[in-house]
């Protein structure tokens, strides 16, 4: 049974889908003034496992993520540097595919704009206006009335009296209330606008992801979800907006799912404190694949302290389940009708439902990835034991082993990079052509010659490994 942590109810919840067989998802997406840091990461890389482990599970899964490709920040971006806002959003949706392609990320089904979704923003905003939850003023702006919803502040636990006392917000005396949010934006000069009702305009940032949401998954879905910064306001007013529009409180998302921050020195990394790290830098110094394990060995409504240290530690974790599978890759070249993997296959069956526990527990990747590194370890005990101890190879038994490894890491997003760069067995030849001289020199006994063929191997990230059985050759 899956039960995820809904915060809405703060607690787990049972996962019952609203249409059998199937999984609706929409989390919310970047605003693309900037390359995408590590914290903006840490979401998508989560969602890509969810959705991973609910299609491994036998579910259609629909995953919708929006751009906020209209915002102030773009067009502050644009007007330094001097160009158009559809410039800087196209830019960095650019560089956030890129990065998302290097963290080894499935792409959504659809990912739409604010740019694109203009004529459904504006009927959703008039529809509030129709049903007496929103204003406008002289201007043209909108906002949305607060006090109208009852149920404003039941996902972030806030009572609106709460929030007014403690707010520090600039008086607006065309408000009714303090805490009222904009809904449409009237059109300032060099902003992008659009026509509406009320005046030439753009939209207000909470209305944008109720339309597309509500416009690709329909007015009930199963999940939302984002970092936790999001929980207020932004889905407050989502919620606030969405279920006032459809006139239906148990409308929208059914359960809402949101990521722990990512911390620098236990402090919040944020692109406001310039204390961020970009994807594109740290993909500098680390393979994809090791910042996405980085991520996932966290459970991801945890706090996640980032440090250099912590990435090399997960390199290091990484590295051991990489050598597992080489050791796996090599196995199953053989041929061999024994059982001895047959004590093997039933531990690697025990794993894998260890593993889904894990997983059906709130998608607990920290747990999950446990029983990868014990299998791991097992497989690595077994070749040692056919490739140096003589046991003869179960080649049937082995395979079963085999499947059950892949399957888990597939769901967690590791080993597919490395399959993915095809390259006709290029690299294996010239390995082989090299160790060959090596071997050479060694007969010879120049070891002046083998060694350095192994130390400037082992410079480019290749290291040789002597073993009883002949020299074997992996990446660093």
């Amino acid at each position: 049974m899956l039960k995820v942590y809904n915060t809405m109810s703060r607690r787990k919840e049972e996962f019952k889908p609203l249409k059998e067989g199937e999984v609706s998802i929409y989390c919310c997406g970047v605003t693309p003034y900037n390359h995408p840091h590590i914290g903006n990461a840490r979401p998508f890389v989560t969602w890509d496992v969810i959705r991973r482990y609910f299609a491994q599970k036998g579910y259609t899964v629909h995953y919708i993520q929006n751009f906020t490709d209209v915002d102030d920040k773009i067009i502050n971006t644009a007007n330094k540097e001097g160009l158009q806002w559809s410039d800087i959003s196209g830019r960095y949706i650019k560089a956030y595919f890129e990065a998302m392609d290097a963290l080894n990320v499935k792409r959504a089904d659809v990912y739409p704009r604010v740019s694109e979704t203009i004529p459904d923003i504006i009927a959703m905003v008039q529809q509030l206006i129709d049903n007496g939850y929103a204003y406008a003023v002289d201007n043209g702006d909108v906002f949305y009335s607060v006090e109208k919803f009852a149920g404003y502040g039941k996902l972030s636990g806030r009572k609106l009296e709460d929030m007014q006392a403690g707010a520090r917000i600039e008086v607006d005396t065309r408000k009714q209330h303090p805490m009222d949010f904009a809904l449409w934006k009237s059109a300032k000069p060099g902003e992008p606008s659009w026509d509406s009702p009320w005046g030439k305009g753009r939209p207000g940032w909470h209305i944008e992801c109720s339309t597309m949401s509500l416009k690709y998954l329909g007015k009930k879905f199963d999940f939302h979800g984002g970092g936790s910064d999001l929980i207020f306001p932004h889905h407050e007013n989502e919620i606030a907006q969405s279920q006032a529009c459809l006139g239906d409180e148990h409308s929208f998302a059914q359960y809402w799912l949101h990521n722990g921050f990512i911390t620098i020195h236990n402090e919040k990394m944020s692109k406001s404190k310039n204390n961020f790290f970009t994807v594109k830098d740290i993909l500098k110094e680390y393979p994809g694949e090791v910042v996405r394990f980085f991520i996932l060995q966290t459970h991801y409504r945890s706090p996640l302290d980032f440090s250099d240290e912590r990435l090399k530690e997960a390199q290091v974790s990484l590295g051991r389940l990489q050598q597992s599978k080489a050791f796996m890759d090599e196995l199953r070249k053989k041929e061999g009708s024994s059982d001895t993997a047959k004590d093997l296959a039933a531990k690697a069956a025990q794993y894998r439902q260890d593993f889904y526990e894990a997983m059906d527990d709130d998608f607990n990747t920290a747990l999950a990835i446990s029983q990868l590194f014990g299998l791991s370890k097992d497989i690595n005990i077994y070749y040692q034991e056919v490739m140096n101890k003589g046991v003869d190879y179960d080649a049937a038994g082995f395979a079963r082993v085999s499947e059950i490894y892949l399957e888990m890491a597939s769901i967690i997003g590791i080993f597919e990079q490395e399959e993915a760069a095809v390259d006709d067995g290029l690299t294996d030849k010239l390995m082989e052509l090299i160790i060959g001289i090596r071997q050479d020199a060694r007969k010879e006994k120049n070891w002046a010659i083998a060694d350095k063929i192994r130390d400037e191997l082992k410079e480019v990230g290749i290291v040789i490994e002597d073993t009883p059985n002949g020299a074997r050759w992996k990446k660093a």
